[in-house]
């Protein structure tokens, strides 16, 4: 998956992509036939890059034909209205597993169990837990994003003489350091509110541990729990480090994401850092800066010596009809022959943990889509695990609230109280 801007915030419903059978996984199916339609979001280079993955099993299934729409941003709205109208794509692709698992608990998508000895081999078992709904198999991860990442600039951090932190304290200290050689340490997108869910999120991740981050996606732990409030003090040690944020509380309220990254990844910095997933370099249109000599990453810090874990999102292919084409080929992509077409081409990561490093074909993607495959501990993003008039939609829930704890980030009892009130009306 890629970052959400705010219109997809809106959307309740989303699309789903492609599928197959064959346990072997490659593209060569058997020589089965038939009509696959598939709706994705990917248009221009993303389609290119996709169509690239189908070319091998269309040349290994002649008798097969594959018909593609790409979306856009208004898949979910798309794969919604032909499911309501009786006539949805036989494959398609969702941006969140919650509204995979809404069409599954409806009765719209076919199980993919016939695939799960291909996706369990090639898929840690978050993955596989990710797709599972009801304790069948319904959704394959194809492409993924690492939201546990923090990108900077390098000069900056040579000229205020600090390295990659890798603990919360030596972060903080790592950021004091930067404002105390005359530069700011922060670059916030404010503007935008799910950039400031994914700094939650990846706090909660570490102060409270998988399994409460689990039980609080799913509403069964309430948002004024302590182990809530926790998190919101030790995320108010950066957005309410007002003067060492870039235009400060209020411009960071006023900077929409691809800002932020600009304010970053510039000759004139604003700031040294933004706290984004791995799409951030693709934001900056002529970015200015080389990879690691210019700009570079480190993964988010460990809180009280946590274990490496990786907050991110994906794109996940569902099924509505079950034909032998079909499950050729989700079997196909499931595999990672499919996925190493797309990571070769670049602007590409793969949940897939057997797709090798030497896919990617620079360094700073060969680390964060190598790092999403293999952690040991993934979550998705929390927001796009709630209903959407919670979790990511504009102006309201999860959005504007933690917009409001930035402008007021002493005030925890308070939005931990409004969060939770918002999240039982939207679990009603």
């Amino acid at each position: 998956m890629t970052y959400r801007w705010p219109a997809l915030a809106v959307l309740a419903l989303a699309a789903a992509l492609l599928a197959a059978g064959s346990a072997g996984g490659s593209a060569n199916q058997g020589g089965v036939s038939g009509t696959v339609s598939i709706i994705a979001k990917w248009t221009g280079e993303e389609q290119k890059s996709f169509e690239a993955v189908l070319a091998p099993f269309r040349k290994a299934n002649p008798g097969v034909t594959i018909k593609y729409q790409g979306a856009g941003d208004n898949v979910p709205q798309i794969v919604a209205t032909a499911v309501q109208g009786g006539n949805p794509p036989d494959i398609a692709t969702l941006p969140q597993p919650g509204t995979m698992r809404d069409f599954a608990r409806r009765g719209a998508l076919k199980p993919i169990t016939y695939a799960r000895g291909t996706v369990a081999r090639n898929f840690q078992p978050s993955w596989v837990s990710l797709g599972t709904v009801s304790g069948k198999l319904y959704g394959l991860f194809f492409k993924g994003a690492n939201k546990s990442t923090v990108w900077y600039n390098v000069a900056q951090f040579r000229n205020a003489g600090v390295t990659p932190p890798k603990t919360w304290p030596a972060f903080l200290r790592a950021a004091k350091t930067i404002r105390a050689s005359g530069s700011r340490a922060y670059s916030i997108g404010a503007a935008d509110g799910w950039t400031l869910t994914d700094l939650f999120e990846n706090i909660y991740l570490r102060t409270a541990g998988p399994a409460r981050y689990d039980r609080l996606s799913d509403h069964k732990l309430k948002w004024t729990d302590p182990s809530v409030k926790t998190a919101l003090r030790t995320m108010a040690q950066v957005v309410g480090d007002s003067d060492n944020i870039a235009g400060g509380t209020a411009g960071a309220l006023q900077t929409d994401f691809p800002t932020s990254v600009s304010n970053v990844l510039s000759r004139s910095p604003k700031a040294a850092m933004v706290i984004e997933g791995d799409f951030v370099p693709g934001v900056v249109a002529n970015n200015p800066l080389k990879p690691i000599s210019g700009f570079n990453q480190f993964s988010f810090p460990s809180i009280g010596g946590s274990k490496p874990a990786v907050m991110g999102g994906g794109d996940v292919v569902v099924t509505f009809k079950d034909t032998p084409a079909v499950r050729a080929l989700v079997q196909y992509l499931a595999s990672p022959q499919a996925a190493t077409i797309w990571a070769s081409r670049g602007g590409f990561s793969s949940p897939n943990k057997n797709v090798k490093p030497t896919a990617y074909k620079d360094a700073l993607t060969r680390a964060t889509a190598t790092a999403l495959a293999r952690a040991s501990v993934f979550r998705f993003d929390l927001s796009d695990l709630q209903p959407a008039a919670f979790g990511s939609s504009t102006g309201q829930g999860m959005w504007k609230l933690f917009q409001d704890f930035v402008q007021n980030p002493k005030d925890v009892n308070g939005i931990a109280a409004k969060l939770e009130a918002s999240a039982a009306k939207a679990y009603k």
